[in-house]
């Protein structure tokens, strides 16, 4: 399982890029699960739904399952979160895993970066930060990347994680 992280300022694109990277990844015959890290509290669930009245009852772990997903949420109830070696560690089997968040994570991670938004670079002070994604030149130490060129970056996570080469599936007939 090989893991890749994307650190960036609120607002620079995170998720749209990801979500622009995974098919391509797919695409090219791998299977990829994503962590999340989210600063601030969240919740999958609603008042009033079976699942959150067993959460609310104090229940630790509550899983819902159906024909097309399953969802396992843990509750912490005051214990500390979890770092990300222990949550990578609870997925299944896959070929790539795209981090968002964990910025100070010590995995190879890709800056995305929109100069406009008036933020430094991450890449300056992180030597995991391995290139950046910009909308604009950027100076950087490490390679610069179009960020709207998802094709190029698919083709430099691979190349770094050594999954070039795969080659895309054979069509089906």
């Amino acid at each position: 399982m090989q893991v890749f992280g994307f650190a960036g300022w609120s607002g620079s694109g995170k998720t749209t890029l990801i979500e622009q990277l995974i098919p391509r990844f797919v695409t090219d015959g791998l299977t990829v699960s994503v962590i999340k890290h989210a600063h601030h509290g969240f919740d999958i669930d609603r008042p009033g739904k079976d699942s959150y009245r067993h959460r609310e009852a104090g229940a630790g772990e509550v899983m819902i399952t159906s024909g097309q997903r399953w969802v396992l949420m843990h509750e912490l109830r005051g214990h500390t979160e979890p770092d990300l070696e222990t949550q990578l560690a609870r997925l299944s089997p896959c070929d790539l895993v795209l981090v968002e968040g964990y910025k100070r994570a010590p995995i190879p991670k890709l800056e995305v970066h929109r100069p406009s938004l008036g933020r430094p670079l991450l890449a300056d002070g992180d030597p995991d930060i391995v290139a950046v994604a910009a909308d604009a030149p950027v100076g950087a130490a490490v390679p610069v990347l179009p960020l709207a060129d998802y094709d190029a970056i698919v083709a430099f996570v691979e190349a770094r994680l050594g999954l070039a080469g795969r080659g895309r599936p054979t069509p089906r007939r």
